[in-house]
């Protein structure tokens, strides 16, 4: 056979798996996101519109003032007696940081689910990656499991898109040309 014969078998190919498992893949990716940051954001909440107080404290003492103190995080607390000082605004701000984290986790993920705004989603969902990468765990060895993982998918559904299966390409906010 070939050389030229194998390289124009091997695009034909190559072409009909793009087009028969892109879609596939893209809802497998979408669904693979939402599952980890939904676990994360449901596991906030006790039911609807009730926060768990319990996760103020991961917010405040784990990831915001860590013992023992971990070199380049955020640290919000006063180093010497990784504490708060009583009625900081600081506390306030955590808290409210908490619950907003709790709603995006959910919500996000319900919007990568459906597929509807995807790209929205996944850039949001991104924001909350390098933020945990760069503010909370901000070592190697997190960036490359999990975080490079989850940045990888949500990249790759910013730049293909949420596919044909999704209610984005039902509404045409993904228009008639997308893949």
């Amino acid at each position: 056979m070939a050389l030229g014969q194998l390289r124009d078998g091997y695009a034909r190919l190559g072409q009909r798996l793009s087009t028969g498992l892109e879609d596939v893949t893209l809802l497998g990716l979408r669904l693979l996101a939402a599952r980890v940051f939904y676990d994360s954001g449901i596991g906030k909440w006790n039911g609807w519109f009730d926060f768990d107080e319990q996760k103020y404290d991961l917010f405040l003492y784990e990831y915001f003032c860590p013992d023992p103190v971990r070199e380049g995080a955020l640290l919000l607390c006063d180093p010497q007696a990784l504490d708060y000082a009583e009625g900081s605004a600081v506390v306030s701000t955590i808290e409210s940081l908490a619950v907003l984290a709790g709603v995006m986790e959910v919500l996000l993920p319900a919007l990568l689910v459906f597929g509807l705004v995807t790209r929205f989603g996944a850039f949001g969902l991104l924001g909350m990656t390098l933020f945990i990468q760069l503010a909370v765990f901000p070592t190697w060895d997190h960036w490359w499991n999990p975080a490079a993982w989850w940045a990888a998918v949500l990249l790759i559904l910013m730049v293909r898109g949420p596919g044909r299966l999704s209610v984005d390409r039902l509404l045409g906010l993904e228009g008639r040309s997308s893949r």
